[in-house]
């Protein structure tokens, strides 16, 4: 950050929802020293640089070595012999111009340590995951009616709380006034002063480990550790690579240890194995490892979330060959390539199976761009027949510089794919990479065909939503290839992984609409400011997109007025009067503006009615006294008593509204605007407001019930009739009439989008006495946007990497297999191993999702086969018959005799009414067989076309 207390939000956007503005202002104090630049220290200063702290200096007095570029991106060939930290300092530096960046080629010496003072010891606790209250938590009121005492007095402690319960116990309220109704309670997240052992002390006490569940393992490699600096300072090196003696003397130093640790059990094989491998560099372990040190940086600078105490042990020797026997001291010697790190763990044979593979990658975002990072460095796809393909339809954006690191602010408007795969050659020159710029859909299929998929290894999967995922894993599934999936929310992580015929898939979305607000709680009822903020998008949908849209549709097709009449009459008419509107101007009685001026009016109009027209109907309907049939308060519980808003010009927020409303109209009509609030202001003294007087014919709905009820209207559907033919008389010409729709677009501050959504939302919160929201957190509830950090996503991509390294070894035990969960906050991270393939049965034989019965429609280049050919195959091979054969939701055959004599895509043809693309080689039929015709769950026909 340039000035302390001044963040630059565009930047970093993502982050800020995860960490908030106050522990941003902290971190944009902190002065970090970081020492060693190979893989590991590279890794932490990245994430440390685009986090935002002040200054970062990087420590390294070494030169750079072979097997420094298996994992340390910022090194290339030519760099060989030249200092890390100096080699490294120009590419750091370009990572977040708000951070101050220097190379330190000394000693870590306790001169430079004492120019970096650490942080006090004080930790605020502000997780923003939502969480059941607890006995011992402080909370305060506000809103309380009634007992309004509770509204003045401190936070207070909790208790009587009980898991599930609604209810606690705050104490002794008997001096209060009599409560009435209403409140907001809030946690008060307390500070926790948190204290650490010197290190000293800390290696000698295993209370401080946090482990993943390999207790025995992590124990003996905590001494194992501390052996090895013993030895490297005792022979000047590290352990040979697979050297028995090396390894006998680092167990030998592991047993003294143990004589003051006193283990009952110490796993001599993972001694001998870090003995083995000590000399090794892996990229995918230092993103892992790097992700999460940084993240305790960040924690240390910002004094929000809980630090690690005091140890972590983490490793992945499941990665390791499930025949190690085949490496031996003799193969594993250096042979000078970029990829000298890597072949002293796995060995070369390895590494060209690696350089071989065929990856497919889906997305070029932020897991994206580490996964590059990492493909490069381990050098997947980069050998003779190897390939990656990534594809990413979206293009950069300012707020992905602050976690998408292979982008630079030069690069802001090109295709993510583009820059990514020209950034990651530059890293590794040997890499065989083509970028795409295509959603991943059943449109693309033309070009993510059946030989595409076939000739793949695996995918990778680096999307943002679920739909998207759902679909690549199905397309996984039906072509048998193995999927890698890793997913962020701001500190959450997550990683999957799918090997066919092994495990379960991805599966099918389970998301539901069960979080959707109701729609009467939007139109009349809003308690929360996240109602209010939905309310305030759709507004902006249905103004500035969707009638422009209508009206275009109107303009261009005939039968456009007959399919609306078919969507509800209340919703037909909404449409049917919006597209008159927007074709008829203010004297004929219509809005369509005819200049700037009519733009203001408009404006001023729509503010009228929102904010006073509207409620007053409101409060006509449900007065404040309201009671209900059962004599109890209406405005009770959730419901909030609203009041009309009177416009005043010099209320800031009022003329927000009006600036950003006026511009958007604006703009639907090809009409300049202006930013001049003395201008507007001006115009808004000539604009005529029409009366307005509260209907008693007026009915609002209570529920979202209601509404699905009052839909057909006798009178409305006269009223339809009459927008019908006021639109059928209308004479209007199509080329000079078209509007010009807008797309939310939340990242760019100058073009009203987020002005609206602010003003708009935090109006009808002042309505209904909920709390405004500002700028920031309007803008993250409003456009959707995904909280995230760039710790969060390199640790996610180290984990994916390391899944990867088991897929391309073929390794066939699930167990080898991890899925993990990572919640980076408490450094909670979960690792267990991925769901077995689920069976079912079908007429007594089991079955799993990667069982299919694939048949070959033109068997031996012979023409295709029949209806009739393909059912008897089946029932000679497999013993099935067919009763029933869908497409989709197209049914093929269901005993139709006449269909038999037919070629199979002739019948798909004739059912489904379209034509079979060129490209579908593979058409997939779902059968249903008279040996178990009530199985729900059967494998797919998938019938080549080729």
């Amino acid at each position: 950050m340039s000035d302390i207390g001044e963040i630059d939000e565009g930047f970093y956007s993502r982050q800020l929802y995860v960490l908030g503005h106050e522990a941003m202002r902290r971190m944009g104090t902190a002065d970090v020293l970081i020492a060693g630049m190979r893989g590991l220290g590279v890794e932490i200063a990245k994430n440390v640089i685009l986090s935002g702290v002040k200054t970062v200096t990087i420590q390294d007095e070494g030169p750079a070595e072979w097997t420094d570029l298996s994992s340390q991106f910022f090194l290339k060939e030519s760099n060989l012999g030249q200092n890390r930290a100096t080699c490294s300092l120009q590419q750091l530096s370009a990572l977040n111009p708000h951070v101050r960046v220097s190379a330190h080629t000394g000693p870590l010496d306790e001169d430079l340590l004492l120019q970096f003072q650490a942080n006090p010891g004080m930790v605020f606790l502000t997780d923003d995951l939502p969480r059941e209250f607890s006995n011992g938590s402080k909370v305060i009121f506000s809103e309380v009616q009634g007992m309004t005492e509770l509204n003045s007095i401190g936070p207070v402690e909790i208790k009587d709380c009980e898991p599930g319960k609604c209810f606690f116990s705050i104490g002794n309220t008997s001096e209060f006034s009599q409560y009435e109704r209403g409140g907001v309670v809030t946690e008060v997240k307390q500070p926790c002063k948190l204290k650490f052992k010197p290190l000293s002390d800390a290696l000698l006490d295993h209370k401080l480990l946090k482990t993943n569940g390999k207790i025995d393992r992590h124990n003996t490699l905590h001494l194992a550790f501390q052996a090895l600096h013993s030895f490297a300072r005792k022979e000047q090196r590290l352990p040979r690579l697979r050297s028995q003696s090396d390894a006998d003397s680092l167990l030998a130093i592991v047993g003294e240890l143990n004589t003051v640790a006193q283990l009952d059990q110490l796993d001599e094989a993972a001694v001998r194995t870090l003995s083995y491998t000590a000399q090794g560099q892996l990229a995918p372990i230092n993103a892992f490892i790097g992700g999460l040190a940084a993240q305790e940086v960040i924690k240390a600078c910002s004094g929000k979330f809980t630090p690690l105490q005091q140890w972590l042990y983490f490793d992945a020797l499941e990665c390791l060959p499930e025949d190690e026997d085949q490496l031996t001291e003799d193969c594993l010697a250096a042979e000078g390539t970029r990829y000298d790190g890597q072949t002293a763990v796995f060995g070369p044979a390895f590494q060209e199976k690696l350089e071989r593979q065929k990856y497919f990658l889906v997305g070029a975002g932020a897991i994206g761009c580490e996964l590059l990072k990492n493909f490069a460095l381990m050098g997947l796809g980069a050998g003779e027949g190897g390939q990656i393909t990534v594809t990413d339809m979206d293009f950069i954006e300012r707020s992905n510089l602050n976690r998408q690191f292979l982008f630079r602010s030069q690069d802001i408007g090109k295709p993510k794919s583009d820059v990514a795969a020209k950034a990651v050659r530059e890293m590794n020159p040997r890499m065989n990479i083509t970028a795409h710029q295509n959603r991943l859909d059943a449109d693309s299929e033309g070009v993510y065909d059946y030989n595409f998929f076939m000739g793949l290894d695996g995918v990778a999967a680096a999307l943002d939503n679920v739909e998207a995922r759902v679909y690549l894993d199905g397309r996984c599934v039906q072509h048998q290839k193995p999927l890698v999936e890793g997913g962020t929310l701001g500190c959450q992580g997550s990683t999957v992984v799918v090997v066919p015929h092994l495990t379960k898939s991805y599966g099918p979305s389970t998301s539901s609409s069960n979080d959707a607000i109701p729609l009467c709680t939007l139109k009349n009822f809003p308690h929360r400011i996240e109602h209010t903020l939905q309310w305030a998008r759709d507004q902006f949908e249905g103004l500035f997109k969707q009638t422009p849209e209508n009206v275009n549709l109107f303009l261009r097709d005939d039968g456009f007025v007959e399919r609306t009449l078919g969507l509800g009459d209340a919703e037909a008419l909404e449409v049917l009067w919006g597209l008159w509107s927007s074709l008829q101007n203010t004297e004929a009685g219509g809005q369509r503006p005819t200049s700037w001026e009519d733009c203001v009016s408009w404006a001023r109009c729509k503010w009228e009615t929102l904010y006073n027209n509207d409620i007053r109907q409101l409060l006509h309907c449900f007065p404040p006294g309201e009671v209900t049939a059962a004599g109890l308060p209406f405005w009770a519980g959730s419901k909030r008593c609203p009041h009309p808003l009177t416009f005043d010009p010099n209320n800031t927020t009022h003329m927000d509204y009006v600036v950003a409303a006026a511009n958007l109209y604006g703009q639907i009509f090809r009409i300049s605007g202006t930013r001049d609030r003395a201008s507007i202001t001006k115009t808004l003294e000539k604009v005529r407001l029409p009366s307005f007087t509260p209907k008693s014919s007026v009915k609002i709905h209570l529920s979202d019930e209601e509404m699905e009820e009052d839909k057909q209207d006798d009178a409305k559907k006269a009223e339809l009739e009459e927008w019908k033919g006021k639109l059928a008389s209308s004479s209007v010409e199509s080329s000079f009439m078209l509007m010009y729709p807008i797309d939310f677009e939340k990242d760019d501050d100058s073009n009203f989008h987020v002005d609206y959504i602010v003003a708009a939302s935090n109006l009808r919160a002042e309505n209904y006495d909920i709390p405004a929201a500002d700028r920031h957190q309007s803008k993250r509830i409003a456009g959707r946007i995904i909280p995230a950090i760039a710790t969060t996503t390199a640790a996610v991509a180290g984990l994916m990497c390391l899944e990867l390294y088991k897929l391309v070894q073929g390794h066939r035990n699930i167990s080898s297999y991890s899925t993990a969960y990572m919640y980076l906050p408490v450094t909670h991270i979960v690792f267990c191993p991925p769901s077995p393939a689920h069976g079912f049965e079908v007429a007594g034989r089991t079955y799993t999702l990667w069982d299919d019965f694939l048949v070959e429609g033109r068997r031996c280049g012979q023409q295709e086969m029949t209806l009739g050919d393909l059912v008897q195959y089946i029932k000679d091979t497999y013993n099935l018959s067919i009763c029933g054969l869908y497409y989709g939701s197209a049914a093929l055959y269901v005993g139709q005799e006449e269909r038999l004599q037919q070629r199979v895509s002739d019948v798909v043809k004739m059912v489904t009414k379209t034509e079979i693309p060129p490209h579908k080689k593979m058409l997939e039929l779902m059968p249903s067989f008279t040996e178990d015709e009530d199985c729900e769950i059967v494998p797919p026909i998938r019938y080549m076309l080729m």
